[in-house]
């Protein structure tokens, strides 16, 4: 299994939030997906942004978080601010 901190974006301590939310490897987090992970995010971890959410996705994406496309960012960020 490949490890959470070999994905782009993803540091100790966001490997770390995952793992305490049940997404231990880059498979998990690829099969929950951006949107299911950060809402086990936030629900442990009420303060969480919505950069976190690009990473994540980016993460998936492989990609940068700030080179998602703008109509990425705009379906994550409603989602987000569906949440709040």
């Amino acid at each position: 299994m490949e490890e959470l901190t070999s994905m782009r974006n993803i540091g100790k301590e966001i490997a770390n939030k995952l793992k305490s939310v049940g997404i231990c490897s880059a498979e998990e987090l690829k099969r929950a997906g951006s949107k299911d992970a950060f809402l086990r995010l936030k629900s442990q971890y009420p303060k969480v942004c919505l950069v976190l959410l690009y990473s994540l996705q980016g993460a998936i994406e492989d990609t940068d978080y700030n080179r998602l496309s703008e109509e990425t960012k705009r379906e994550l960020k409603a989602f987000s601010d569906w949440l709040k």
